[in-house]
């Protein structure tokens, strides 16, 4: 009797045990981003893999890897598409060479300000959702970057002046204009960006304040022409089949924390666009307006960047450039 009664208790035990760890069963994400720890992207994405684990009680845990530790950047999305990596965060106009609606907003001049730019995110998220759909993922959120400007180590006020320089591409959008202005264009993604700097490969590009902050372009260049060209946008997605592995109350933590991340990271990103600039003068470099040639000669490269996206995208295209502009 005795024995038969330990029996029973150490059968209850085990199936407590058991029933414990479903309980505690976690499931655990990487996440591949291509900025810094202190990048604002990542600040953001941090607080959202916090909130996370926390709404989910423990049950769903993402690590991020960040400055392009895993993957590099052009190499995130692929990851996340296969499996490899369950959630990603890319800048979206890396990969206008498969569809154009991915590089809609780097089109020069047509959204330059926080606002217009999430007007035309808002107009533009149903085609970039159903694209991505189809490749086997879930958008999730975006987040702009400050406004784009030149980074120089000369004077430059006029387009002309841009002839011959060795000019960092990072999409479609930014080698297209090294085209233009007669640039020597070289393919640098950020995480390589203060490498090329610094060696030489690169003396001009076109980017935020962000970048110029987190690649201490300073210790290179000395000029920023802030013709705010345009807002890129960081997308964070995750693999469908991982999402659709959660159950039902986890994916609407992970929903809701999107949501905040996407609102807060906009807040983020405008708060911290005039600080990146302060930084850059405090560093000495020359933080400027563009002459107004130089405003005017970019204006006649974006209408001819325009033109050739919208021919590039299609009714499609235009039925997003329409709704945005209504």
């Amino acid at each position: 009797m005795t024995v038969l009664k330990h029996t029973i208790s150490a059968a209850a035990f085990v199936a407590a045990l058991t029933a414990g760890s479903a309980v505690f069963a976690q499931t655990k994400w990487n996440m591949p981003t291509a900025y810094p720890m202190d990048n604002l992207h990542t600040e953001n994405i941090l607080q959202f893999a916090k909130e996370v684990e926390q709404g989910s009680g423990g049950k769903l845990t993402i690590t991020v890897h960040a400055n392009a530790s895993l993957f590099k950047a052009p190499e995130i999305k692929r990851a996340v598409q296969t499996g490899q990596a369950q959630i990603g965060e890319v800048l979206l106009s890396l990969h206008e060479n498969e569809d154009p609606i991915f590089g809609m907003d780097v089109v020069p001049f047509l959204a330059t300000s926080f606002q217009q730019s999430k007007k035309l995110w808002d107009a533009s998220r149903p085609a970039v959702e159903k694209k991505l759909a189809s490749q086997g993922l879930v958008t999730l959120y975006a987040v702009p970057w400050p406004p784009q400007g030149i980074y120089a180590k000369k004077d430059i006020n006029a387009v002309e002046d841009m002839k011959g320089l060795k000019w960092r591409s990072y999409n479609v959008g930014t080698a297209r204009i090294g085209e233009i202005i007669g640039a020597q264009a070289v393919t640098i993604q950020a995480a390589e960006l203060p490498q090329a700097l610094a060696t030489g490969v690169v003396n001009s590009f076109m980017s935020s304040g962000a970048t110029g902050y987190d690649s201490k372009v300073w210790e290179s260049l000395t000029h920023f022409y802030d013709t705010q060209a345009w807002l890129p946008k960081n997308v964070v997605f995750v693999n469908k089949a991982a999402f659709d592995a959660l159950d039902k109350p986890t994916q609407d933590v992970v929903t809701k924390a999107a949501v905040a991340a996407q609102e807060r990271g906009w807040k983020l990103s405008e708060d911290k666009t005039k600080w990146y600039l302060e930084q850059l003068a405090a560093k000495g470099m020359k933080v400027q307006p563009p002459s107004p040639g130089l405003a005017e000669g970019f204006k006649k490269i974006g209408d001819q960047l325009t033109a050739d996206w919208v021919k590039k995208a299609g009714p499609d295209g235009q039925a997003v450039i329409d709704a945005y502009k209504k």
